[in-house]
């Protein structure tokens, strides 16, 4: 499939050159980030949106790794509600779905990487072990130009969402073919404790339209990064 694999540049605004299609490489990709926070006077946040699946932590973190202390990493997983404020709201059996984060939890943290560039400022993730947030597994130091931010919602046109988007010098939208993206949900949910069948019926009632609305924000993005076939997989931890 490597003749499929892709990067496209979609419009001036976040872009780093021509539009072109050509096999997805780490190296330039990075280049490409480098040269984002290098054209900035401060700190810069470049978001990653894309569906489940589609391979957006695991490029962060690889990007990350390749561009060393000048970067830093944000995800949005640590702004998962908790399972008791789910159980709360009626949406444990909608985990992942856009009402289950804390969106201006979030933004505000978005806010103090931008604006606190002289201290450590610490950032949460999501422990697949747990099921649960979990705060400081992460830390912006001061040196870090580009803070990488992931996550499924990032550029999707909704309350909360859009203050994200703004703050973003630019987005890319990460992409993987569905059968693909179908394949890493079921092995992480078997990962994570749930039978095969479980993992699969989560998949197709829970990350599926997850990920329809997650398509809708493609356009709102600067750039589409196909995941398939790029070398960045040496990265995961």
């Amino acid at each position: 499939m490597a003749n499929a694999d892709h990067v496209h540049t979609r419009s001036p605004a976040g872009s780093t050159g021509p539009d072109r299609s050509s096999p997805p490489d780490l190296a330039d990709l990075a280049a490409d980030a480098r040269r984002l926070a290098d054209a900035a006077p401060g700190r810069v946040l470049l978001g990653l949106a894309g569906p489940p699946g589609a391979g957006k932590s695991t490029l962060a973190r690889a990007l990350v790794a390749e561009l060393g202390a000048d970067a830093a990493y944000l995800p949005l997983d640590g702004f998962h509600l908790s399972n008791a404020q789910l159980e709360r709201l009626g949406l444990a059996s909608r985990k992942g779905s856009e009402p289950s984060f804390d969106v201006h939890g979030y933004v505000a943290l978005l806010r103090r990487v931008l604006g606190e560039t002289g201290r450590d400022v610490y950032v949460p993730d999501y422990d697949r072990t747990l099921h649960e947030p979990v705060a400081a597994r992460h830390v912006v130091a001061p040196g870090a130009r580009l803070v990488l931010t992931e996550g499924n919602y990032l550029a999707c046109d909704l309350p909360g969402w859009r203050d994200a988007r703004e703050l973003m010098a630019a987005c890319w939208y990460v992409e993987a073919p569905g059968a693909v993206r179908h394949e890493r949900l079921v092995e992480r949910h078997a990962a994570g404790g749930r039978t095969p069948d479980e993992a699969r019926a989560w998949v197709v009632g829970n990350d599926g339209p997850n990920g329809e609305l997650v398509e809708t924000s493609r356009g709102r993005c600067d750039r589409i990064v196909s995941t398939i076939g790029m070398d960045m997989f040496k990265y995961r931890p």
